[in-house]
């Protein structure tokens, strides 16, 4: 579902790389601050696997420790767009779209798409917007790889490059694409992903993702950060709860493997990319491990690109670099800085 906080763009016909045509591509996105007289201080950031493009503004925007007038991300400096992927669930084009051949969801028809075609609909957004050579690519887990392949694929384009909690090469293969589709199954009203409808019967699709939403909260660190902050072991399970909650009413089942097959194979040719790049992981990391980062800045260094590695000391996982914003915010803002 589209957040109320988010805008569409659209563009007729766009051709995905399965060679299937979208009559209409829709891409939710949102943005802050104000683009200069020379379209030169844009931000493009990419969000994570199943988050969406509410970057910012409020407590809710998954990077809000970072951007907002005079943070890392200051947006009395820079225009920044975030837009939603292909696929995903808050105002894209994907499997809860309606498809104009049966007037009801694609669902598992919806057809196949890459992580190529996330990047190139995000391009076409911003020349929409009036962007220019963007300052600055930045994305957060999924969307740091898709970082990394903004810089292979539009070298020019960006004077600045941060993948966070990102790979530059996607280990995902149809195995895991089959396991998280699989988990929904024996779920009542499924049809083979034709649930729309039924999601809410006893034993249904909704009730599947509030559990498997709460599995990645946990693992991801929220648990950790509610307990280190004071709280219960009874507040934790019902602030846990109501996120899954939240996000299970928002979410598509279907994107969930979508999205993953759309990165099956998805690598970023370091050989391409030119602009500066700071790649940011976290030390307690379960997700991406931390100690990917310094061969992947050395195979970027072999190529000529001017890449640094910034490990952040935070217990708080995947969700660290976010969570525990303050620890690195520092090292953002002064990487921006010197890449003008």
């Amino acid at each position: 579902m589209k957040l109320d906080t988010s805008k569409t763009f659209t563009h007729a016909d766009f051709e995905l790389t399965s060679g299937v045509v979208l009559p209409e591509l829709q891409l939710a996105y949102e943005t802050w601050g104000t683009l200069n007289a020379d379209a030169s201080n844009a931000i493009l950031m990419c969000h994570g696997y199943t988050n969406h493009p509410h970057a910012g503004g409020d407590e809710d925007g998954w990077a809000h420790n970072l951007l907002g007038p005079g943070k890392a991300i200051d947006t009395d400096k820079y225009f920044v767009v975030c837009s939603n992927m292909i696929g995903s669930a808050f105002g894209s084009s994907g499997p809860a779209s309606i498809n104009p051949e049966t007037g009801k969801p694609y669902g598992p028809d919806f057809p196949d798409y890459t992580t190529m075609d996330m990047i190139r609909a995000q391009h076409l957004l911003i020349d929409n917007l009036g962007c220019g050579q963007l300052k600055a690519v930045i994305g957060y887990s999924y969307g740091g790889h898709l970082t990394f392949l903004w810089g292979a694929t539009y070298p020019d384009r960006m004077r600045a490059l941060v993948p966070i909690a990102g790979v530059i090469k996607r280990e995902t293969t149809q195995v895991d694409t089959q396991r998280i589709r699989a988990q929904f199954e024996d779920c009542t009203g499924w049809n083979g992903g034709h649930y729309y409808g039924h999601e809410d019967e006893p034993g249904g699709v909704r009730e599947k993702m509030i559990e498997t939403r709460i599995g990645t909260l946990t693992r991801y660190g929220l648990g950790d950060y509610l307990k280190h902050n004071g709280e219960t072991p009874d507040a934790i399970a019902r602030i846990v709860r109501a996120s899954a909650e939240k996000w299970a009413h928002q979410f598509d089942a279907n994107s969930l493997y979508k999205l993953y097959e759309a990165g099956i194979g998805s690598q970023a040719d370091a050989s391409k990319i030119k602009a500066p790049l700071l790649d940011v992981l976290a030390n307690s990391d379960s997700v991406v491990d931390v100690k990917l980062g310094p061969p992947t800045v050395e195979l970027l260094k072999s190529h000529g690109v001017d890449a640094a590695f910034h490990e952040i000391d935070t217990p708080y996982g995947h969700t660290g670099p976010m969570l525990d914003a303050h620890k690195w915010a520092d090292v953002l803002r002064a990487f921006l800085e010197r890449t003008p």
